[in-house]
């Protein structure tokens, strides 16, 4: 008698929150429940969606769109700049929630994370009863609501997520696989942009059947090593584990201004504001970094971005804003208008000590 490997299936939950920072404001301030609300900035401003409620995307709203052309669409919409406080706190409560099941916990977002409960820590068994419970302890505890998508990988589940919202509970099993994957749009498939989507319809190549018709060479052909990963996952193959540490590449922050300028005074005074956000950011998460880059947008919308990088890593506020200066002026910008600024931190060494003067201010070797 042969010894036959069996292959055990993985239990995914993908858990994402209903319209998050609106549903957190709707929450906290009864005068915006049961109405069309904004969490972006004020329609005046030239800040953009983050979220829009419910009630807002009946006329269109959605997140990425600019307040002026919200208020456009709904001149009755809430408008409110977000809490960002708020919602980290939020986000931390549902984080503990989550840990009650399993400690195999991939944050996606403050509002969004991936789950494998293969193991729950309760020993309920049932990733779907897992996956309700969860859902029911967010309501009852935290009064919102989230969207659950439940299957045995990563891809899968995060789609089925997105299929019943809002309250919604998704399952697809394995024996649904197949039919599922090929009748799925191809802007549905992870790592399809509206570009490559675009490309792929050019092609006729319009759900997963059509995507399936095509061989792995004929794809890594036209998408390079993407063109594996779409072979693979519209075949429901993804192997992707759930990463209880994920690891952080970078931290930032960006702000728009409030008219394009190319005043040296206000552009400098931005930067020391995001230079502050980011440095709180980085405290948050213990984390410091090698290589700050600036992000520029013109008034004409083109982008670009300078970086420098150091043998010692930083993280205050006042070493950040310092480089950012510097790479504003090397950038030379003439008398091109600016609507943009960002800064960001990367290449994080957690066991290199952040270089500081007698002063706590950090020393510069440049």
């Amino acid at each position: 008698m042969t010894d036959q490997s069996t292959t055990v299936l993985r239990k995914i939950i993908h858990i994402d929150m209903d319209a998050f920072y609106a549903s957190v404001e709707q929450r906290d301030f009864p005068e915006y429940r049961g109405k069309p609300l904004v969490v972006g900035g004020k329609p005046d401003s030239r800040g953009v969606v983050a979220t829009a409620s419910y009630e807002a995307r009946v006329y269109g709203i959605r997140s990425a769109m600019s307040c002026s052309k919200a208020y456009q669409l709904c001149p009755t919409a809430i408008f409110v700049y977000p809490r960002f406080d708020a919602y980290s706190a939020v986000s931390k409560s549902i984080r503990e929630i989550f840990s009650r099941y399993t400690d195999l916990i991939e944050p996606l977002s403050l509002d969004e994370a991936y789950l494998d409960v293969t193991e729950d820590k309760m020993g309920i068994g049932s990733a779907i009863d897992i996956a309700r419970s969860i859902k029911n302890a967010i309501k009852q505890e935290l009064n919102l609501t989230a969207s659950a998508g439940v299957s045995i990988n990563k891809f899968v589940a995060k789609v089925a997520s997105d299929m019943n919202k809002p309250d919604g509970l998704t399952f697809i099993g394995p024996s649904k696989i197949k039919s599922f994957m090929e009748k799925l749009p191809v802007e549905m498939f992870f790592g399809v942009g509206k570009v490559t989507a675009a490309r792929m319809k050019a092609m006729q190549v319009n759900t997963g059947a059509d995507l399936k018709n095509l061989s792995q060479e004929q794809l890594i052909a036209q998408f390079g090593k993407s063109g594996k990963f779409y072979y693979q996952i519209v075949r429901g193959i993804d192997d992707r584990p759930v990463r209880a540490h994920r690891e952080t590449k970078s931290v930032g922050a960006e702000d728009t201004l409030a008219e394009d300028t190319n005043d040296d005074a206000v552009m400098h005074d931005l930067l020391r504001q995001i230079s502050e956000t980011v440095a709180k950011r980085l405290e948050k998460y213990q984390l410091s970094g090698k290589t700050v880059t600036l992000k520029i947008k013109f008034e004409d919308f083109k982008l670009i971005t300078r970086s420098r990088s150091f043998s010692f890593s930083i993280n205050k506020a006042e070493a950040i804003y310092a480089e950012a200066i510097k790479l504003l002026e090397e950038a030379d910008l003439g008398l091109s208008k600016v609507r943009l600024l960002g800064i960001t931190l990367s290449r994080f060494y957690d066991d290199i000590p952040v270089e500081k003067s007698e002063s706590n201010q950090l020393e510069f070797d440049f």
